[in-house]
């Protein structure tokens, strides 16, 4: 062959391999999982979604007293949802109607109720929902590096509080969530809820169906760059599992208020 010929290919064959190693490094780069990604492949998004509803009972104790003791069911999709409480009254979610029987524990706090335990036990499989905004956040705690942390926040008129915001903490290891500090402006303003954050920690993960769900919560006081500082409250869910609804399950009784 041509020497210069010769030499020729073997600069096309060289150039040829840097283009194509590039090219994949690009694409492992695209290929690469997003926060959220990784977060919801963890959590079987996927699977979770297949099923219609889940059920479980859960008990809530703040300090010392009881918060919540009810059965809460869900549809998988977040759309709909009961809360029926030991004494056999209900607050029922369809979509942004909320419906209650008179005799509830607490009348003032149904619309929080209705929507807030629904939202902390839905949350891995709600994090790509539309109106939601995802930003690195600089965690500097003395644990930061065990974990993966992002700031979520929400477009307005998103929900019923698109002012409320949250920090993720996912384990590095599993990529489970292991807590969310966020603040709850649904019972006031922005400016006063950010004077009092606090967080939910996810423990005691058990697989239902091959799905790993919390069992525990604890609720804490949080501090930006300490993290957890005081536990005020606690939860356990038991009971839990998926389940099919009948075509009346959200429909509410006569006699039943609205929001």
């Amino acid at each position: 062959m041509n020497p210069l010929i010769k030499t020729a290919v073997i600069l096309f064959l060289a150039t040829l391999s840097l283009a194509s190693c590039k090219s994949s490094k690009q694409c492992a780069k695209k290929k690469e999982l997003t926060f959220v990604e990784k977060t919801e492949k963890a959590h079987h998004k996927e699977a979770f979604s297949a099923k219609e509803a889940i059920q479980f009972d859960i008990q809530l104790f703040f300090g010392s007293k009881e918060r919540l003791n009810a059965t809460i069911t869900l549809l998988t999709n977040s759309s709909k949802g009961i809360i029926e409480f030991k004494n056999g009254s209900k607050i029922i979610t369809d979509h942004d109607k909320v419906f209650y029987s008179p005799d509830v524990p607490s009348e003032k706090s149904v619309r929080f109720d209705a929507y807030t335990w629904s939202y902390f036990f839905l949350f891995p499989y709600k994090m790509n929902d539309g109106g939601t905004i995802w930003e690195k956040y600089n965690n500097t705690e003395a644990d930061h590096e065990d974990f993966d942390s992002q700031r979520l926040t929400f477009e307005a008129g998103t929900g019923d509080a698109p002012d409320d915001w949250y920090i993720v903490y996912t384990n590095k290891k599993t990529n489970l969530i292991e807590k969310a500090a966020y603040i709850v402006t649904a019972m006031g303003n922005k400016e006063k809820a950010e004077k009092n954050p606090h967080a939910i920690k996810y423990t005691n993960y058990t697989e239902i169906n091959g799905i790993a769900i919390a069992t525990k919560w604890s609720f804490w006081e949080w501090v930006s760059g300490k993290g957890l500082t005081k536990e005020i409250g606690n939860a356990t869910l038991s009971n839990i599992k998926f389940i099919s609804v009948k075509e009346n399950t959200f429909t509410p009784a006569s006699g039943f208020k609205t929001i």
